[in-house]
């Protein structure tokens, strides 16, 4: 999409891009996209909610006739890939954390189903019950605890490479800022 101003005797050209990022990334894409030439669009509401949970759409232009913009797309694109990189970065620091965290409740839930079945044998089968809800007990308390602890874990694992991708991040929005100036 490309919309042109007549300002005296100069046109410009400018083309529009639209991103829909999670809010608390917001800062991060506006700060990198501003050393790829974009500015927030200020004919368009600057930041609006998505229709997706927890994301935010933001609108962004830039000079279409914009010094070196094949080598800024490159970089832009780079940055693009380093952030959903990151992103499945993050996204993974607690997903086996959930997987474990939920098999041990299922498990916790079938022994308490069949400690259920044994008190409700004729005649009750007490002892096995008892045997039973133990397990089934400590299956529904311990996926707490073990979600923090395999979270916490992955997270300390995968700090140095998100703060590595960080890095990598910063590098190239340096090259874009240096394309610019």
């Amino acid at each position: 999409m490309n919309e042109i101003y007549k300002t005296g005797n100069d046109y410009i050209g400018y083309e529009y891009k639209e991103l829909v990022v999670e809010k608390k990334q917001v800062s991060f894409y506006l700060d990198g996209f501003e050393n790829f030439g974009w500015e927030i669009d200020n004919r368009q509401p600057e930041i609006v909610e998505s229709n997706k949970h927890g994301k935010t759409v933001i609108r962004l232009k830039r000079d279409r006739k914009i010094m070196n913009k094949a080598e800024l797309t490159r970089l832009q694109r780079n940055f693009e890939d380093c952030m959903k990189q990151m992103d499945s970065l993050e996204n993974s620091k607690t997903s086996l954390a959930t997987v474990v965290a939920l098999i041990i409740g299922i498990l916790g839930t079938a022994f308490i189903a069949c400690s259920v079945f044994a008190v409700t044998h004729e005649p009750p089968l007490i002892l096995l019950c008892i045997i039973l809800a133990i397990p089934g007990f400590v299956g529904w308390i311990a996926p707490f605890f073990v979600y923090k602890r395999l979270a916490l874990n992955k997270a300390r694992a995968l700090a140095p490479l998100i703060e590595k991708k960080q890095d990598e991040i910063y590098e190239i929005c340096e090259k874009g800022h240096k394309l610019l100036v």
